[in-house]
């Protein structure tokens, strides 16, 4: 019989696939904000997205559901840095209320990536931003109203897709 054994080092090659993996994901994600439709998506905003322009600086591109339905997907584009700036701050807490049931979903964190979103002190106009929460218990489904707070923003009323 022959001994088999492992190869040295495979165990922080395993290691090392497994984190790469991790980055190419989140580089994915972030990557996907930039092939986004400039055009805002059909969603039913509160006082309707031109008030969200105007009072917060940002147009609602998309709200979907994404990874089997685990993960809720919030995209909005950024019109004005200066208004838009509580979406940014990396001390706000981003929550997502599904109006319906009331549960209230919260952004993932990650120990080598940190927090499921994109935050800056500083915003770019014209740059689509990410807010990724995560759906464990699939409490909100597609057709679902919801509210979504980061800080003082407050947008009610969107239907995820």
């Amino acid at each position: 019989m022959h001994n088999i054994r492992p190869r040295a080092g495979a165990g922080r090659l395993c290691k090392a696939k497994s984190r790469a993996v991790g980055w190419v994901l989140m580089a994915l994600l972030a990557a996907g904000s930039w092939v986004l439709a400039a055009e805002p998506a059909n969603m039913a905003v509160g006082g309707g997205s031109a008030s969200q322009e105007q009072k917060w600086g940002i147009q609602v591109t998309s709200l979907r559901l994404s990874a089997h339905g685990y993960m809720v997907d919030f995209r909005y584009k950024v019109v004005d840095p200066e208004k838009a700036a509580t979406l940014g701050d990396p001390k706000a807490k981003p929550y997502l209320v599904d109006q319906a049931t009331g549960a209230r979903l919260l952004v993932p964190r990650s120990p080598k990536v940190g927090p499921l979103r994109q935050s800056t002190e500083n915003l770019t106009a014209g740059k689509v931003y990410f807010i990724l929460f995560s759906n464990r218990n699939k409490a909100v489904k597609a057709g679902s109203k919801v509210t979504v707070v980061v800080g003082d923003f407050r947008a009610e009323n969107l239907v995820v897709e």
